[in-house]
């Protein structure tokens, strides 16, 4: 019950509150990162799958700018981070654009994160299954394998939180990313290696 009903609707309450509480401070970081970003725009948005792989458009702070080299390259990730972009990420400021897809139904506030779309011819039919809930802001895999996991690793726990959904499991996972988030930790796959180059350097 709490999986097909209840969970949407504490999502959408949620969402709602978060957005219409933290609304003037959202502006002003909204402002701040328009300036910081030289004329970039303060949103970042992005295709990704949802609930039963149908694609959205996630939305988050943008954290760098768009300056390119001589040659119109854009320049390294690093080079066009800015002070108030590192900020805003080391402090997950940037991921709370994403109770707007929450507030649309887009998201969930639990669920595993929503990846590339150009990943999913490779996922096994097992891995699959991450996408029979909608995807998260924050998930079970964000709350485990301490700083690193592997693709595998990483997508075995989206299934499982997909196959046991339960409000037990959402409040112990909202209170570890609530942990983490103050000790400003992340779970990230080892490599940062994208999943199909992965997969292809396997062979699967």
């Amino acid at each position: 019950m709490y999986k097909y009903f209840f969970k949407r609707i504490i999502d959408f309450c949620i969402a709602f509150v978060v957005l219409s509480v933290l609304a003037l401070p959202l502006v002003i970081v909204t402002l701040w990162l328009h300036f910081a970003n030289k004329g970039a725009g303060a949103f970042f948005f992005q295709e990704r799958p949802g609930k039963d792989g149908k694609i959205f458009k996630i939305v988050k702070f943008k954290t760098m700018t768009d300056e390119r080299d001589a040659n119109g390259i854009l320049l390294p990730d690093e080079m066009r981070l800015t002070k108030v972009g590192k900020f805003v990420r080391s402090t997950s400021i940037d991921e709370f654009p994403q109770f707007w897809n929450v507030l649309v139904g887009d998201m969930a506030l639990i669920g595993p994160r929503p990846l590339l779309p150009r990943y999913l011819p490779w996922y096994t039919e097992e891995e699959k299954h991450r996408h029979d809930v909608r995807p998260g802001i924050t998930g079970y895999a964000q709350c485990h394998g301490r700083n690193a996991v592997t693709w595998d690793d990483k997508l075995a726990m989206d299934v499982w939180y997909a196959n046991h959904v339960s409000l037990s499991t959402d409040l112990k996972i909202i209170f570890k990313t609530i942990k983490s988030v103050l000790k400003r930790e992340s779970v990230e796959v080892t490599g940062v290696e994208a999943l199909d180059t992965y997969r292809k350097r396997k062979g699967k």
